[in-house]
């Protein structure tokens, strides 16, 4: 999938929204001053960035090579690791707070890399992921007009996590406890059209992706279609959160 790009360019295309929702996350994950966190699938920091201004200590670790090296020029004196979320390269115990943000939909084994960050954390510690939903996430507009031309397109609406309850059921089946799940949202304004359509073109994710696979025709008559059903403005924006307790 996706995810090996200059980091500036994921950055344009989820960055307006994952740092608007990193602070949210965080609350919802209850992340403070003496938290010790595991950012897992950190991409280039947005999450990481928004723990360290709490005061918290931060560690992260993420597949894509581009990420890592970008996350680890902007955090020197943080621990930055490559790896995934099913192969944690941490001990057992080793942290307060394991977090997920926009990741479990993209895991391998969304249950076993939901253990392994339920492995590395301590006993009464917390682990949280938030992945958009389906219908309503900050990718919806852009589905939403791919299916107006191609109605039967896969979108990330069936990805893991992406509807109310599947969090939890997730949660319960990696072994974790208490579990809670809460739409959490964010309120993101886009000042034109091509701010918010451009980065669909750099091939991030399914989306961007689908883009790629399109040819100058087909591609000129999606976004006239976006355009006209979405005009510019404001998007607000919905995730799933859990958290849950080892």
């Amino acid at each position: 999938m996706g995810f090996a790009v200059p980091p500036e360019a994921y950055g344009r295309f989820m960055g307006r929204y994952a740092d608007p929702l990193a602070e949210v996350f965080t609350a919802f994950a209850g992340v403070g001053a003496d938290s010790d966190v595991l950012d897992v699938g950190c991409g280039p920091g947005a999450l990481t960035s928004h723990v360290l201004t709490l005061g918290a200590a931060a560690s992260a670790i993420d597949p894509s090579p581009p990420f890592v090296d970008a996350c680890r020029e902007r955090f020197p004196d943080v621990d930055v690791r490559r790896g995934t979320a099913e192969q944690l390269p941490y001990d057992t115990g080793e942290f307060t707070h394991v977090l997920a943000q926009l990741v479990v939909h993209f895991m391998t084994d969304p249950v076993r890399g939901l253990a392994q960050m339920a492995r590395v954390t301590r006993p009464g510690g917390t682990v949280a992921a938030c992945v958009w939903d389906g219908p309503t996430g900050a990718l919806a507009p852009f589905w939403d007009a791919v299916h107006v031309l191609e109605p039967d397109a896969r979108d990330e609406a069936l990805l893991s996590g992406a509807h109310r309850g599947h969090l939890t059921e997730l949660f319960a089946m990696a072994g974790l406890r208490s579990v809670v799940e809460e739409p959490i949202t964010v309120d993101v304004v886009h000042p034109s059209f091509e701010e918010w359509w451009e980065p669909y073109a750099f091939g991030i994710g399914p989306a961007g992706e689908y883009v790629q696979s399109l040819d100058a025709t087909d591609r000129s008559e999606l976004e006239a279609v976006a355009r006209k059903r979405l005009g510019d403005g404001r998007f607000i924006v919905s995730a799933w959160a859990a958290r849950g307790t080892v």
